[in-house]
């Protein structure tokens, strides 16, 4: 036999082998998807660090998610190495507003049995309880102060959605539906934030009009622990959501109710309210008929309406019980250029507003605020927790922990890693069950951090670190006090004292998820 030909067999052969083991094995989506072509990327991410110091880019350049962000995503949900050797990269001495964290002369010791590497099982439950404020009849201590943003079944796949919703069951923290409603994907096992978009999916008539008795029907059907009104979203505030025709599949087509293939166009507005005291009313009904906490999502954008909104509802008594604060530089669907770059105010502008309108009427203790925009990196949470906020949501982070390998083609539905597309072919390759694994595993990373730098700090819970824990490096050597950045006065920023007091007491003992849940 010729040896070319030998060659050839040889070759065929290796080539064939691989193919069949990157089709069968469930570890990494990308070569299920595109056996054998797929290990490029890994071959180019290995060597990655020697071709950017020579010919790229650095380390900090990309975005939305730099390089190191997104090496620290994948080796913490894959219970791999996350550190970091031979000092920052990071040029902070010709950095403007660069996040310093101030440890304490006398940091704080774990307690005793606090586990030395993350763990999914250990709870970090919030300060606040949520739904306390109104007592509403299922108000609750949130176990965890990491919990999976709004992201709907038809902008991520259902084996995307499974997997999300199992590794918060692992993970003891809440899962957010999304505007598109419960879907089957949901119920494994993890507890859920409803969220009730413009379209109302899951809870309308047959004219699209918001139906009050599904609504309760579909709380009562799952594991529902608050209800979340969606006014806007980081990615496209004031249009309303999109989903694709290309991802409107027959079956996300009937839990919506709406046409398979076409485009999905929620209204901008509510057609249930219309300004404030309307608001307030649909909050209290939807409270009354649900008994769970009630609260509202939205971007930040008209000053007026946020002063407006605490002042009522310290006149009547009424309110919502959270807030859930989206920067305008998130979101993890099709937006147009415009309002993706330049509508709605930056997380950090956008909450220090928003939390100094509710100070001002002195109900900075008593609301339930929610932080969402690239907040699963470790010191954008503790900022955020400094200023005020009682648990963060993340969203493209789950999806980078799951397997999004940041491609940019969530619009398209042609998402090589599987989590955003409806393609069967690319989303059989996303094993629902290991990538539920590395959620769980990345949200415990991220509390384990969280709890890391509040002993840092000298306190027992990232709730209690405040503004006066954060500095900002200013040009010319100055730096500022995240206080005077953000203009908060003595007190704003962290929970009350018995709040404080009674989450310092769960920390201390190590309480358990289901005691850390209840009020």
């Amino acid at each position: 036999m010729p040896l070319w030909l030998l060659l050839v067999i040889v070759l065929v052969t290796g080539l064939g082998a691989v193919t069949v083991y990157d089709l069968v094995q469930k570890k990494h989506t990308v070569l299920r998807n595109f056996p054998v072509i797929g290990h490029l990327r890994f071959i180019l991410e290995a060597v990655g660090p020697e071709l950017r110091q020579y010919i790229v880019t650095d380390n900090d350049s990309e975005r939305p998610f730099s390089r190191d962000q997104r090496r620290w995503i994948y080796s913490s949900a894959k219970g791999e190495v996350n550190t970091f050797g031979f000092g920052t990269d990071n040029d902070v001495e010709r950095t403007d507003d660069y996040v310093i964290i101030k440890h304490a002369a006398f940091p704080l010791s774990a307690p005793p049995g606090t586990p030395t590497h993350p763990d999914p099982a250990w709870p970090l439950p919030a300060a606040k309880v949520l739904g306390a404020r109104h007592g509403r009849a299922r108000a609750f201590r949130p176990p965890s102060v990491v919990n999976v943003s709004a992201m709907s079944f038809g902008a991520l796949s259902g084996a995307a959605i499974e997997a999300l919703n199992r590794g918060a069951a692992t993970a003891g923290c809440l899962h957010n539906t999304g505007e598109g409603g419960i879907s089957p994907h949901h119920r494994h096992g993890g507890d859920l934030v409803l969220q009730v978009g413009t379209s109302y999916f899951g809870c309308r008539d047959d004219r699209g009009r918001f139906d009050l008795a599904r609504l309760v029907d579909l709380c009562a059907s799952a594991p529902v622990r608050a209800v979340e009104i969606k006014l806007s979203q980081g990615a496209k505030p004031g249009l309303g959501g999109l989903l694709p025709g290309a991802k409107v599949t027959p079956e996300i087509a009937a839990i919506r109710g709406i046409p398979v293939g076409v485009d999905c166009h929620s209204p901008a507005g509510h057609t249930a309210f219309h300004d404030v005291p309307s608001l307030l009313e649909f909050v209290e009904t939807v409270a009354a008929a649900t008994g769970l906490p009630v609260g509202i999502k939205s971007a930040v954008g008209e000053d007026a309406f946020w002063p407006e909104l605490a002042a009522r509802m310290v006149a009547t008594g009424t309110g919502v019980d959270f807030v859930t604060v989206d920067g305008g530089e998130g979101g993890t669907g099709a937006a147009p250029l415009v309002f993706a770059d330049h509508v709605a105010l930056p997380f950090k502008w956008a909450f220090a507003r928003v939390y100094r309108a509710f100070a001002e009427q002195g109900l900075h203790e008593d609301v339930f605020f929610i932080g969402s925009a690239k907040l699963g990196i470790t010191e954008n949470a503790v900022l955020a927790m400094a200023l005020g906020c009682d648990a963060v949501n993340i969203a493209r982070e789950s999806m980078l922990a799951i397997g999004c390998i940041q491609s940019q083609r969530c619009h398209t539905g042609h998402c090589p890693s599987g989590v955003a597309t409806q393609s069967p072919w690319l989303q059989r390759g996303l094993d629902p069950t290991l990538k539920a694994d590395r959620l769980a595993r990345y949200v415990a990373t991220l509390r384990f951090e969280l709890a890391r730098v509040a002993r840092a700090c000298g306190v027992p819970h990232p709730g209690l670190i405040d503004v006066d824990h954060v500095e900002v490096l200013k040009p010319a050597f100055r730096t500022m006090t995240a206080r005077e950045l953000f203009g908060y006065e003595p007190g704003w920023g962290r929970p009350s004292p018995a709040d404080a007091a009674a989450i310092a007491a769960l920390v201390a003992v190590g309480a358990p998820a289901e005691t850390a849940a209840t009020g």
